[in-house]
């Protein structure tokens, strides 16, 4: 079975892909703590800022299988630009409105863009890239964003400030700003699918019929290496998205001002940017296997470790840590999940990858609200 041929010279268009993820995963991650921040200066308890955590997740939930259902037989590119809109509108009226439901219905909107986007740009790499190309293109892919997760925090810590009762108007202003900088992302959308990869034109003499008869659900998830690739995928982000929404919550019991919580997430994401970049030399010595599962057990236990009273310098050194384990699971599931797949439904695939990452994302701070409800943050 040949691959299709690696479309246009060059790699131009994955470095304007990863320009637009940088933008748009940095205005996620700014308004993500923003979001929880304001939802404590509208007087939620831990409890709730788990459930409006969790229903960023909860709209991709039923979304992300007919997404990619569309996308295996259609174009990928438009879904980049819808997304761009959700995103941006879920974090302009997440900063507007003033109660927590309606705080979290358009977290919900912005959890939704922010699949259309991945779903599209997932899909766009995997179509464009040759098969010895995916860890590589992956990897490459999700430096852009570490590099939005490296900056967001910081920008949503500057911007963000609780003293003199200013906690609801700041973090207001960070959702605000988070709007335009994901707006931004549209600027690097040109030309970025090129059409002879559009679609698989099939023999000569032969119908498409079976080309576009849509896999089913069952055999996708049956093919050995996808069910693994995307409980990988859902343990990391379960991690990166409690540490993400809960970080902010620790910090203010424990005394940790906003802007130094911002500095904290972000050099976790700038050590998950350094493990990408080491990603080959990585795979040449472990493997893939080895390197999962390696760097999953070494994380859990630092995430473990986490809920120890450490003084902040100890903290900044176990998420710098935290973040080169954590770069390992994300793109090496893609590619796991891409390879495991039928040719036709790898789309859908990742798209069933992206449901068990919302899922995890749902159910995880959720349950770490009811958890810290009773028990605390920590």
């Amino acid at each position: 079975m040949s691959s299709a041929p690696r479309p246009g010279p060059g790699r131009g268009w994955l470095l304007r892909l990863v320009i637009a993820f940088a933008f748009a995963q940095g205005a996620v991650s700014m308004a993500r703590p923003a979001v929880s921040y304001r939802a404590l200066a509208l007087g939620a308890e831990e409890m709730a800022v788990g459930v409006i955590a969790g229903v960023y997740a909860l709209l991709p939930l039923f979304a992300a299988v007919p997404l990619g259902r569309r996308t295996d037989h259609g174009r990928c590119a438009p879904l980049l630009p819808i997304g761009v809109v959700l995103i941006s509108g879920g974090c302009a009226l997440s900063g507007v409105v003033s109660s927590l439901p309606a705080m979290a219905a358009w977290s919900g909107v912005m959890g939704l863009g922010h699949l259309c986007f991945v779903i599209g740009a997932q899909s766009i790499v995997a179509r464009q890239s040759a098969p010895a190309e995916q860890d590589r293109n992956f990897g490459h892919f999700t430096i852009g964003a570490s590099l939005g997760q490296l900056v967001g925090p910081i920008a949503a810590g500057a911007l963000i400030s609780g003293e003199s009762g200013a906690l609801g108007r700041t973090s207001a202003l960070a959702l605000l700003v988070s709007a335009a900088v994901c707006a931004v992302a549209l600027t690097s959308l040109w030309r970025i699918e090129h059409r002879r990869t559009l679609g698989a034109a099939p023999p000569a003499g032969k119908s498409n019929t079976k080309a576009k008869a849509k896999v089913p659900v069952a055999a996708i998830l049956g093919a050995r290496g996808v069910p693994a690739g995307i409980f990988i995928s859902m343990a990391v982000l379960s991690a990166t998205d409690i540490l993400t929404a809960y970080l902010p919550v620790v910090g203010e019991h424990r005394g940790i001002a906003p802007a130094t919580v911002g500095l904290l997430l972000s050099l976790r994401a700038a050590a998950s940017i350094a493990c990408r970049l080491a990603m080959p030399l990585m795979l040449r010595l472990l493997g893939r296997t080895a390197l999962l599962a390696t760097s999953c057990l070494l994380a859990g236990l630092i995430c473990a470790g986490m809920v120890l009273p450490v003084p902040v310098p100890a903290l900044a050194l176990m998420l710098a840590a935290l973040g080169f384990c954590l770069g390992v699971g994300q793109p090496l599931s893609m590619t796991t999940v891409v390879q495991a797949a039928p040719a036709d439904a790898r789309s859908t695939a990742l798209a069933l990858r992206l449901t068990g990452n919302r899922l995890g994302q749902a159910a995880a701070p959720a349950a770490a609200g009811l958890i810290a409800g009773t028990a605390g943050a920590a």
